[in-house]
């Protein structure tokens, strides 16, 4: 394994680098400022989407990206710290059409989309044009068992008639959100992972409400994540995304890459962090002593550092053995970082606020944002547990094969 980074991606990190330097970090307080007026989406972000596509700044997380298709299409071991680059803003991977969930959703597309799927809903999304949203976990079930769901697809002649309630349903607020691809069981009575399906459904669909936009530790955010009902929505049977019972399946293959982007954007907000950080340390002093000077922070920017490159490292392997193999491949990887990494951001973010005093659980630095969000991604893509577990079982698994392997090293005196 090699993860130097190729000249190639060493131009395009320079490149990120300097369009957010240039033209995203300066609005950051203009987009504050606008989002609190209630205008979203922010004034400049058209401009913006449309600089960084004309300078090929543009789709670069699509490794199967085809001729013809806008953007750049780069492996997940590329585009990994490019997304580290982009994880300083919040809002900065909108402007390269690299934000969640519309990166997932055009994997799906792009992956099992019809023709006319792709003609009507992928082509927009690559395009920049519209957004979309991803309706999967729900408040009654605990959806982190995606068996678990009950929202109801069911087949009547040429429709499928859609029935059920989910929440937490990233874009579904977005002025600009067209298209959701929703979850749910057409058979509740096959093999407990071929229940499950997708569909496509149009925003402006008959019998789709968007009740509310839940605050997340009482954050708003103005994209939404948002509670949905879905009453009695009809759709043509050609709005199936894939086969019938292939729901679980698309979903596997829809998060894999999805949690290399999530955790490579978290490793570069937690780098901002550990910047801002050793900065206040630098400038303040208490009792006699800037604060670096003090053993317990020095001991936590020395610990943030050797959190944040082991985060990273592991999230390249990741995506190289994605690359390489498959995602079903780097299952165990996959579960890793992604009870890792929220960790080590939500770890480094805190120690930041630490040293910041008040200060840093003020609006006045993006660290308690960064820290809310670092403390929801427990959740997103699976809570903890659910990869903790995981892990385990891939390991005990691999103990029992190997079963008595160790006892060589065993030290029992002989006769024993």
């Amino acid at each position: 394994m090699d993860f130097a980074y190729s000249s190639k991606v060493e131009e395009l990190r320079d490149r990120v680098r300097r369009f957010m330097d240039t033209y995203i970090v300066p609005r950051q307080r203009q987009w504050q400022e606008e989002v609190h007026r209630g205008q979203f989406p922010v004034s400049f972000m058209a401009d913006l989407k449309a600089l960084a596509k004309s300078e090929g700044l543009w789709n670069m997380f699509l490794p199967s990206l085809h001729a013809g298709e806008p953007g750049t299409g780069l492996t997940n071991l590329e585009y990994a710290p490019l997304a580290e680059i982009m994880g300083r803003v919040s809002w900065a991977s909108e402007v390269f059409n690299c934000n969640a969930p519309d990166t997932g959703n055009m994997e799906l597309l792009h992956m099992f989309g019809t023709p006319e799927q792709q003609k009507v809903w992928l082509r927009p999304l690559l395009e920049g044009e519209i957004r979309s949203a991803f309706a999967m976990t729900e408040p009654d079930v605990a959806s982190s068992d995606a068996t678990n769901i009950t929202t109801s697809i069911r087949r009547e002649g040429d429709e499928y008639v859609i029935n059920g309630r989910k929440w937490f349903i990233t874009n579904a607020a977005h002025p600009h959100c067209r298209i959701f691809i929703v979850m749910g069981k057409t058979d509740p009575d096959a093999e407990r992972h071929k229940q499950q399906s997708m569909i496509l459904v149009p925003r402006d669909t008959s019998g789709l409400e968007v009740v509310r936009n839940i605050n997340i530790v009482n954050h708003h955010s103005p994209e939404g994540h948002c509670e949905v009902i879905f009453r009695n929505v009809r759709v043509p049977a050609s709005n199936l995304l894939g086969e019938e019972g292939s729901g679980f399946a698309l979903a596997q293959a829809r998060l894999g890459p999805g949690r290399i982007h999530h955790c490579m954007r978290s490793i570069g907000a937690a780098e901002l962090a550990l910047e801002m950080m050793i900065d206040r340390s630098l400038e303040r002093r208490t009792f006699g002593k800037y604060l670096h000077q003090h053993g317990s922070i020095g001991e936590w920017i020395a610990r943030s550092r050797i959190e944040i490159d082991q985060a990273r490292l592991l999230v390249l392997k990741t995506a190289w053995m994605i690359d390489q193999f498959g995602a079903k491949h780097a299952h165990k990887e996959i579960s890793m970082i992604k009870a890792l990494v929220p960790a080590v951001y939500t770890a480094v973010c805190d120690r930041a606020m630490q040293v910041f005093g008040a200060m840093g659980i003020s609006p006045d630095t993006p660290l308690a944002d960064m820290w809310t969000w670092g403390r929801a991604l427990r959740f997103a893509d699976g809570p903890d547990e659910v990869h903790l577990q995981n892990i385990a079982r891939i390991e005990i698994k691999k103990g029992q094969e190997n079963l008595g392997a160790t006892a060589p090293y065993l030290r029992t005196p002989e006769g024993c």
